[in-house]
């Protein structure tokens, strides 16, 4: 038999590595994972980036079989496949790492709380290096759906809000990569007095505050803003660089997002949509 597990994506509204607290919203990309216990190795294939460092896979299968008390088989296989593109600011991580946990507990017929499920990858996600705040926002954002605020320093979810509509949501993902190691820290902790306030407003304004957030956080990471800025005279409701860049995630109302990359010339973009809490 073979456990599958599945996670959806999130981008930014507020980022937590300035003060420890954020949000993001929910968008209806995905990474799904496949998971059997077999033979006598241990094999991981992440098929939409081959290249990819598998540590954290591996890290997030032995803490599973950790938490449910169980000893990890000698052998297994794990295979994700997702549409998140990697390193990009996406939340990539935070959502193979549901997803892979997921399909851990399928295999097993176990099941966990679905917050501690996401507070076991966050811990995976650190042991693995992959996160500079323990990403708990995009994480929930992830498995979640709707608008999540958290406090990263302590894993708490502060408020969950539902989102009014399917709205678009247009991604421009530059083909560069920014990994957490080569960040600005300094220069993003020195912004926490302009971006806790945003943290409070991030319920019920929250395409305001992702805006506000792309514009600070970009201009500290060096990261251009003008695709955002174009999107935002074009109508769009809120824009600002996702998580640490470089990708530019852009808000339309309903039917908007694809005129807008057809009319702007944009390339390297993808289209989805929002996703509710708990869809």
């Amino acid at each position: 038999m073979t456990g599958l597990g599945r996670s959806h994506g999130a981008i930014t509204l507020v980022n937590a590595m300035p003060c420890g607290l954020g949000a993001a919203a929910g968008v209806k990309l995905f990474t799904e994972a496949a998971f059997t216990v077999c033979g006598r190795e241990k094999e991981v294939t992440i098929g939409s980036d081959p290249d990819e460092d598998t540590k954290m896979a591996r890290v997030c299968v032995a803490e599973t079989y950790q938490s449910l008390g169980l000893k990890e088989p000698n052998g297994w296989t794990l295979t994700t496949e997702s549409n998140i593109p990697v390193s990009r600011g996406l939340k990539s991580s935070s959502s193979a790492c549901n997803a892979i946990i997921s399909a851990v507990l399928d295999e097993e017929h176990r099941t966990m709380d679905e917050t501690e499920m996401v507070r076991l990858g966050v811990r995976c996600a650190r042991a693995a290096k992959v996160t500079v705040t323990g990403s708990f926002d995009d994480a929930c954002g992830c498995q979640l759906g709707g608008i999540v605020v958290t406090d990263n320093r302590r894993d708490q979810i502060l408020g969950r809000g539902d989102l009014p509509a399917e709205l678009d949501v247009v991604i421009h993902v530059p083909p560069r990569k920014i990994r957490k190691t080569g960040l600005p820290l300094d220069r993003l902790h020195a912004l926490a007095p302009q971006i806790e306030p945003l943290v409070r407003q991030a319920l019920t304004d929250p395409w305001g505050v992702m805006t506000v957030n792309g514009r600070l956080i970009s201009a500290v990471s060096d990261v251009d803003n003008s695709v955002a800025e174009q999107a935002l005279a074009a109508g769009a409701l809120g824009a600002g660089m996702s998580g640490s860049g470089p990708a530019v995630a852009m808000v339309f109302p309903t039917g908007a997002g694809a005129r807008f990359v057809r009319n702007s010339g944009l390339t390297d973009t993808i289209l989805t949509t929002t996703r509710g809490a708990d869809e």
